[in-house]
């Protein structure tokens, strides 16, 4: 459509957007068989914008929506975490699951906040989400499973896969649009192109289980439009496109792939993601709004992705292998906070990019409905320093876990636990008891660990402190393929040996043997295997977290892996705030027994969210779980604080 066709549609600020294309009754869903879309027998752009549920807070949903609606979008996207709603296979969760993450997976909650708020939704479920979210969104228990191989129509996943939508779609399908629900389009996997397979015979497949599961709307992909019709099927599909410069040029290339139908970018990037040890990404607001304004003016449908990120809660942040030749060598884990230097920052605040793209959508939205009112900037506080009197070490923690015995070390998923699902989280600790050490005895491991390890000798540290950015390619970490450690410059006798690897998010891209541990060798002493292992899984699930008993009063020079424990004690409704952590060097945060999320001074960020929904009136307790040195206080501020050792 011409933009001076576009003066010619109708203004109504009267009417809701659900009110303007639903007063005459319900007759049909999105339509992409012309050059714009059309919902219902009018026509429509679509103006989105994503909000993950799953890493915001339940009881902030509807500010988060009501401020989207109020920026003037008229859609809110989100994907579909198949490794939360299904944590063990067969075992389903939408919220009352009983799980630490079970508050954020009330998704039919969420979908009917969002039509209660006057938008339409677009689901992205997967299988595969990518979302730089832990494994993509796969559940880790899938890596137990013999011959299997991830986004193809092989039979032993496309099981799993039809298992997890039988009892997905139903759900979604009553929140369709022509069901009465918000639900316009549905996005089948997700930048396919670019999986490393093509098989497009899985895609068929994912449509075909859809569809015989009661999904009716549109059904789209989404990839890079360089990668033209690779990753979708253009009979079955609409092709959207996912990118952040050059919107002409894009656009252009989707018009050709497909004439005469509707052209949407699904991922406009509004900013960008960081990884621990990086520089702080920073895409400005004019670069931002620059791109926007031409895909609005191209015209074209588009969503904002993010327009408000989140938080990677606990340990589902995703990470980057920019090396698929050898998994783990070039290694990047994402930081917790998901902010993406979006619209509305992490605790739903609103930045520049909020402001122009409420101008820019006053602008060129043709039809215009009715808009509430901007909602008011979250209550944020620090909280006065929290002094952390209590501490745990190794081998009490171990005292509380069961563990699992192995003639030889094993991954975490492997570990015959959860009902037989193995580890998904956390950490993991290779323990062996009576060894003798000769002095200057060193200990091989063979292949990489994934991801970062600490290798204890009687309770005492021996390898070497991740603190700064460069400490990344030393021992200590999967940069290093085959590592040694001099264990001791003494003979030891009856020595406990512990090895503790911890799993800092699996790659959300490209890779599918994501294994967590020591898995890609043995572990030799002086050249000789050690075998004949227990293994303990360091999972810091609340309910053992809540349960520990064995503390002691903190000693002023504590040398980790360790607990660390103090009480915040608020004396009126709680509010946001941020977990201060430069004083530490690395490790995680857990608060009334939720994993809050990972810290680590190098940097790029030193900070933590903390919402107020995870605090209580009166006590609180802090939990830091800290691999090397700690401090002795936690600190709190207003913001996020950005700095790179």
């Amino acid at each position: 459509m011409a933009l001076a066709a576009a003066s010619l549609l109708p203004i109504l600020s009267t009417l809701t957007n659900y009110e303007y294309y639903t007063s005459a009754g319900i007759n049909s869903g999105l339509t992409a068989d012309k050059p714009n879309f059309y919902l219902n027998d009018k026509e429509i752009f679509i103006y989105s914008g994503a909000v993950h549920y799953f890493r915001v807070p339940r009881q902030y949903w509807r500010d988060r929506l009501r401020k989207l609606r109020a920026a003037g979008l008229n859609t809110v996207e989100t994907y579909i975490p198949w490794n939360l709603h299904e944590p063990k296979s067969g075992v389903y969760d939408f919220g009352d699951g009983g799980n630490d993450m079970s508050d954020f997976l009330h998704l039919e909650e969420f979908l009917q906040i969002a039509k209660e708020e006057d938008l339409f939704a677009i689901i992205r479920s997967g299988p595969f989400i990518c979302a730089e979210f832990e494994f993509g969104g796969f559940p880790s228990w899938l890596l137990r499973k013999e011959n299997i191989e991830f986004r193809t129509s092989n039979s032993t996943y496309m099981n799993y896969v039809t298992g997890w939508f039988r009892v997905l779609m139903p759900i979604l399908a009553r929140f369709q649009f022509t069901n009465g629900g918000p639900v316009i389009m549905f996005q089948v996997e997700n930048e396919y192109a670019v999986s490393g397979k093509h098989d497009l015979s899985y895609m068929k497949m994912l449509r075909d289980i859809m569809i015989d599961n009661g999904i009716q709307e549109l059904l789209v992909t989404a990839d890079n439009p360089i990668r033209k019709t690779y990753g979708t099927l253009p009979d079955l599909f609409l092709m959207t496109g996912n990118f952040d410069e050059d919107p002409k040029a894009q656009l252009d290339m989707l018009k050709e792939i497909q004439p005469n139908r509707p052209t949407m970018t699904m991922e406009f990037w509004s900013g960008w993601f960081d990884f621990w040890g990086g520089i702080h990404n920073n895409k400005t607001v004019d670069v931002f709004k620059y791109n926007y304004e031409q895909i609005l003016k191209y015209p074209a449908s588009v969503n904002i992705y993010m327009f408000h990120g989140g938080t990677n809660f606990g340990f589902l942040n995703g990470a980057g292998n920019l090396n698929y030749d050898d998994e783990n060598s070039d290694y990047h884990s994402i930081v917790s906070s998901y902010e993406y230097i979006s619209p509305l920052d992490e605790t739903g605040d609103y930045t520049d990019k909020y402001w122009a793209t409420k101008d820019l959508l006053e602008k060129y939205n043709p039809i215009k409905t009715q808009l509430p009112e901007v909602p008011p900037s979250p209550l944020k506080t620090a909280y006065a320093s929290v002094k952390l009197e209590q501490e745990m070490f190794l081998f009490d923690m171990l005292k509380s876990i069961t563990p699992v015995y192995s003639a030889n070390v094993i991954p975490m998923e492997k570990l015959d636990i959860n009902d037989g699902n193995g580890q998904s989280f956390g950490y993991i600790v290779y323990q062996k008891t009576g060894l003798t050490i000769p002095a200057n005895a060193v200990l091989q491991i063979e292949g990489r660990v994934c991801d970062n390890f600490m290798v204890l000798v009687n309770g005492i540290l021996v390898s070497p402190w991740l603190e700064r950015s460069k400490d990344l390619h030393k021992v200590g970490t999967s940069m290093v393929k085959n590592s040694e450690i001099i264990l001791s410059d003494k003979n030891l006798t009856e020595a406990t040996l512990e090895i503790v690897v911890e799993n800092w998010g699996r790659v959300n891209v490209g890779a599918y043997k994501q294994l967590k541990g020591l898995w890609q060798g043995g572990v030799k002493l002086d050249g000789e295997y050690l075998y004949d292992w227990t293994i303990y899984p360091l999972e810091f699930k609340s309910a053992w977290t809540n349960g520990l008993s064995n503390w002691k009063n903190a000693l002023s020079d504590s040398i980790g892996p360790a607990l660390y424990k103090g009480t915040l004690t608020i004396n009126e409704s709680p509010q946001d705030t941020f977990v201060y952590m430069k004083n530490w060097t690395k490790g995680i945060v857990i608060v009334n027994g939720f994993v809050l999320g990972r810290y680590a001074r190098m940097g790029p960020i030193q900070t933590l969210y903390l919402p107020a929904p995870l605090l209580v009136e009166g006590n609180n307790t802090i939990i830091v779980f800290e691999h090397f040195k700690p401090a002795s206080t936690v600190n709190f501020t207003r913001n996020h604080i950005y700095e790179s050792f």
